[in-house]
């Protein structure tokens, strides 16, 4: 495999079919797939160029003299620019010039970093626009020793694909390659992923196949074939990944911007949406192993979003290695722990109204949830056995982008269940044996919202704004009853999400930052040396009734057991294994559990 990494002479590291691509010095090769074209002109700064075009609907032209920053577009037959679907850096907006980008234009000064092991991932979920107030990616690597102070060992990005306007969560990208421009250049973006692995930090990026954005996708246009009109998606026609041209964006995207940007993983978002039924071999399964193949040196970590609670994507060979994908988003711990903590069972919450206390256990114990029972909710059989699995298998989270932007007014944990309950589940999170993944502002009890923001204007702004509206009508709820629900649009709406980096210093920031620091130094040394070898799931649900959860876990490095109470009155302690480790609020066992409270216990073994 050849890098980009260190040296000014050497102009690719994986070929790209799409796209404009160095290929000497001065010498750019242009390429668009637009079958559904007879004629394409480029237009490179102030020139015009035909190219020329193959039987199956490839245009290509090989352009000499052409600097990196160089404007160019694709110009139609009726003579519509468009911005290249492939282009890695926009000039401005989306619709507008895309910009010839060198990747060997950025120096790496960590260019030796090879990855960490998956069992120390402790995932801090960051959105670019709204961690810092200036919103970029530059400004972003200020805040990396405060992360590091904590104990956090990976970064997850929200999707940076460009999307329309200069607001959004990133899944409604259009031209996947090119990290947007209100965030900075991909010169900017390498520039913090090198600061983060400088400070020891993976950077794993979220990407988004399974649909591209309303505004500013002119794949229709060139490329009809590139979708299947028949089949739908929950955001519109469903993307032919069978073809080869469809088939080589994505696989090629993939590589792009783990060996481009030195990226550390990918998480996939919606694989259950992402159908290729007509493949002799599925596209995730065909990413997952090219990776593997292509990066057998580096330490790399893919993970999924998966309403299914599959496996098949995700089980370890033989020898317990990763043929392809790392681990899971466990929405079924998340769904669980909600009702647990609040007690609301609208929606999808529903699947979660019964026996809360012992899907919690049984999320704990054995990964999912639901392992082969019927959904409440659809009214079909969900998931498989889990058990099988090792526990770092699974990404688990008590709160997350979805979660929290997905409800009327953005409201975070915190604010519906209380500082008491939150701390004695953040707790939980941080010391199980699953792989813990935190909301940027967690660890200081942030209470600003994150909403649901977008930046369309127009129809476009008029239908998201009133569809937001009409699926919240009569649930504002939770403090919110006079209030109308946020507008996407508007620029207040995106400001009321950023972080509020005051808080912090305050005496109650401090405290859950003391809070959060004390249980990664205690994970670091007692939990992860337990599931370093893991093969299985592990766990057993020991009680789980009347607001009491307890679970223990038995695995070749020794032994741990979990109790939480989020009851209101104190409950006899359970049988747990091995000797007391950590409690919230700190107590004695005295052979109960207060009310609102958990105790971590484990066998001497689990030390580092």
């Amino acid at each position: 495999m050849t890098s980009a990494v260190n040296t000014n002479d050497e102009f690719r590291a994986f070929p790209k079919t799409w796209g404009a691509e160095f290929v000497a010095l001065g010498e750019v090769r242009f390429r668009l797939w637009a079958p559904g074209q007879q004629e394409v002109v480029l237009r490179l700064g102030t020139s015009e160029t035909p190219m020329s075009r193959s039987d199956d609907g490839w245009f290509e032209l090989l352009a000499t003299g052409v600097a990196a920053g160089t404007e160019y577009a694709f110009v139609l037959a009726d003579g519509t620019p468009i911005p290249d679907p492939a282009s890695r850096g926009q000039k401005d907006e989306v619709s507008g010039p895309s910009l010839v980008i060198d990747p060997t234009n950025y120096e790496w000064r960590n260019a030796g970093w090879r990855g960490r092991p998956w069992e120390e991932a402790v995932i801090y979920e960051m959105h670019v626009g709204t961690f810092t107030d200036e919103g970029t990616f530059r400004s972003a690597i200020q805040k990396l020793p405060h992360l590091v102070e904590l104990g956090i060992t990976a970064v997850e990005i929200m999707p940076v694909a460009q999307f329309a306007g200069n607001r959004g969560w990133g899944y409604d990208g259009v031209l996947l390659y090119a990290p947007h421009r209100a965030y900075g250049q991909p010169e900017d973006m390498k520039a913090f992923i090198d600061a983060a692995h400088g400070h020891g930090l993976m950077v794993l990026l979220d990407v988004v196949y399974n649909h591209f954005g309303p505004e500013g996708n002119y794949l229709p246009v060139i490329a009809p074939s590139f979708f299947h009109p028949e089949k739908k998606t929950p955001w519109g026609a469903a993307i032919a990944y069978e073809t080869d041209a469809v088939r080589r964006f994505f696989i090629e995207n993939a590589l792009y911007w783990l060996d481009e940007f030195q990226l550390d993983g990918l998480r996939f978002d919606a694989i259950d949406q992402i159908g290729d039924d007509k493949s002799g071999t599925h596209i995730l399964i065909e990413i997952a192993e090219r990776i593997r193949a292509e990066f057998a040196e580096r330490l790399i970590h893919l993970t999924t979003e998966d309403s299914r609670n599959v496996t098949f994507l995700h089980e370890r060979n033989a020898e317990g290695g990763i043929p392809r994908f790392t681990a899971e988003w466990n929405d079924d711990l998340h769904n669980a722990i909600h009702v647990y903590a609040t007690g609301e069972t609208d929606g999808y919450y529903r699947d979660f109204a019964e026996e809360t206390e012992r899907l919690v256990a049984r999320t704990f114990a054995e990964g999912f949830a639901y392992q082969g029972e019927k959904s409440k909710v659809s009214g079909e059989i969900r998931g498989v056995d889990s058990r099988k699995q090792p526990p770092i298998a699974f990404v688990d989270f008590i709160q997350n982008h979805d979660q929290v932007g997905n409800r009327a007014f953005g409201d975070r944990l915190l604010s519906l269940a209380g500082p008491e309950k939150v701390k004695a589940l953040l707790s939980a999170l941080l010391l199980s044996p699953h792989i813990p993944l935190m909301f940027m502002g967690e660890e200081y009890g942030e209470t600003r919202p994150f909403l649901f923001f977008t930046d369309f204007h127009g129809e476009l702004a008029k239908a998201v704004r009133e569809g937001r509206r009409r699926e919240f009508e009569g649930h504002a709820g939770h403090g919110h009853e006079d209030e109308e629900i946020p507008d996407p649009n508007a620029q207040s709406t995106f400001s009321d999400c950023k972080l509020d980096w005051t808080e912090p210093t305050t005496d109650e920031g401090r405290e859950w930052m003391e809070l959060t620091k004390q249980l990664l130094t205690l994970r670091k040394e007692r939990i992860v040396p337990l599931i370093r070898n893991a093969r299985e799931a592990g766990g057993t649900i020991v009680e789980a009734a009347n607001g009491l959860v307890a679970v223990a876990w038995d695995f070749p490095e020794g032994k741990l057991g979990m109790a939480i109470n989020l009851g209101t009155e104190a409950r006899p302690l359970p049988n747990l294994p091995g000797d007391p480790i950590y409690s919230f609020p700190p107590h004695g066992s005295g052979g109960s559990l207060p009310a609102g409270s958990i105790i971590v216990t484990a066998t001497a073994g689990g030390k580092a």
